[in-house]
């Protein structure tokens, strides 16, 4: 599996302004993806007061969230203590899982970085556009955090957003609290949070065992369901390693696709057969999705509302359900 680029994501791609060099070099390389760009940022930002999901005190809160969010990006990197300590690779495993779950994650589990789980080049920010990502730690601790059920169930109006915000934050704290201990051990440390990944959480998860890919490319674990955010921490501290899980979500999916239904733009497929970087999953179109993102002023969220395990079916369900169809 090749890697992916950071510069890629659409995310990366709406803070390149015209005329910058970021800008310049990138739609050198792409310029099929020049004229759907500059259409996509000429539309109103999320929260916009124009938008037809816009309340000042939901819009307020999100901004804050992000604001403070953005402002512990210089955090995610620094220097680990020049005595390290050597420790158990259980104890240690134990300890980490510990606060991760004390610091309010749901959900916990570890897995060896593979070359692939990490962009190849950074791309969201300036100062860093373009860099080769060189820097790969060996050991990933993966946590989610869960969101609030009733939030969500108002998507694609704005408090859905709001609690995306406050666990994008959520995530990002528990990510510093484990990097800074490591580090503190002696040991290189790095926190992935949002605005500032490395790697791509989602493959990351599902390799820990934390969950399954579905059809909307969000991570389903068997007690959330797509219903929560990731975080993720990278390190050299050796670690104990959990397992992929051995579920076939793909034929549930299949069965299953109400999230491609309901998605109001199209944006996740209902057909089979397609690939995404080269693997065999469902591919979903990014800019359709954020399309509907920018026309309605929230991050939507309506295929997280709609999955059946966010209502807490389980994973138990993957053998039971039979004739080819999910009952509702």
């Amino acid at each position: 599996m090749r890697r992916y680029d950071d510069c890629d994501t659409i995310f990366a791609r709406m803070n390149y302004e015209a005329g910058t060099p970021e800008y310049c070099d990138y739609y050198s390389r792409h310029p099929e993806l020049k004229e759907i760009d500059d259409e996509l940022r000429e539309r109103p930002d999320l929260c916009d007061r124009n938008s037809p999901s816009y309340d000042p005190l939901d819009a307020s809160e999100v901004s804050s969230n992000f604001s403070l969010v953005a402002s512990l990006r210089s955090l995610c990197d620094g220097k680990p203590s020049s005595e390290k300590l050597h420790v158990d690779i259980t104890t240690a495993t134990e300890t980490i899982k510990r606060i991760a779950i004390d610091s309010g994650a749901e959900l916990v589990a570890i897995t060896n970085m593979k070359p692939e789980f990490y962009y190849s080049h950074r791309g969201r920010h300036r100062e860093n556009y373009g860099d080769e990502i060189s820097l790969r730690l060996p050991f990933g601790i993966v946590f989610a955090v869960e969101l609030d059920g009733e939030m969500i169930d108002a998507a694609p109006a704005m408090p859905a957003m709001v609690e995306s915000s406050r666990k994008y934050l959520k995530a990002a704290m528990i990510g510093l609290t484990i990097s800074y201990f490591i580090r503190g051990l002696g040991y290189s440390a790095r926190n992935h949070m949002d605005g500032n990944y490395l790697a791509v959480l989602p493959i990351v998860g599902a390799a820990a065992g934390l969950g399954l890919i579905g059809r909307h490319g969000l991570l389903i674990s068997s007690s959330l369901g797509p219903r929560m955010k990731l975080g993720l921490v990278t390190t050299e501290m050796p670690l104990k390693c959990t397992p992929p899980l051995e579920k076939n979500l793909e034929r549930f999916c299949s069965d299953c696709g109400i999230c491609s239904r309901e998605c109001p733009v199209s944006a996740i497929p209902g057909c089979e057969g397609q690939k995404a970087n080269d693997t065999p999953r469902w591919k979903v179109d990014h800019e359709l999705c954020y399309s509907y993102w920018r026309r309605n002023g929230t991050d939507c969220g309506i295929c997280i509302r709609v999955c059946p395990f966010s209502r807490g079916i389980g994973f138990s369900k993957l053998e039971d359900h039979l004739d080819g169809k999910l009952k509702q």
